[in-house]
């Protein structure tokens, strides 16, 4: 699954965008460096019923930005991500591949 596919399924999952669950994590603190993982997986799987993987892409947004690496984009494999930069604001607004 690719990075992408991971945060499209946590807005079918939860309901919220990306950005909306950043952001309440910011609100939280959890965007501090001192806040391990294991603190944000806890409230995503305690309030939002986010699986450990699905947590962990978030977390990795939370803590890092929108901004992977390029090992997978353009590649065939089943990791692969169009861009190194995620979409955060939902699928619906997602502007389509070049």
């Amino acid at each position: 699954m690719s990075f992408q596919a991971y945060l499209d399924t946590i807005e079918d999952k939860t309901g919220l965008v990306p950005r909306a669950l950043v952001d309440l994590a910011k609100e939280r603190g959890y965007d501090d460096p001192s806040v391990k993982a294991g603190t944000i997986v806890r409230w995503l799987a305690d309030d939002y019923g986010l699986g450990r993987g699905h947590a962990m892409a978030l977390v990795h947004v939370i803590k890092k930005g929108p901004r992977i690496s390029a090992k997978h984009v353009g590649t065939d494999g089943s990791h692969r991500d169009e861009s190194t930069e995620l979409w955060l604001d939902g699928k619906a607004t997602r502007p389509a591949p070049a």
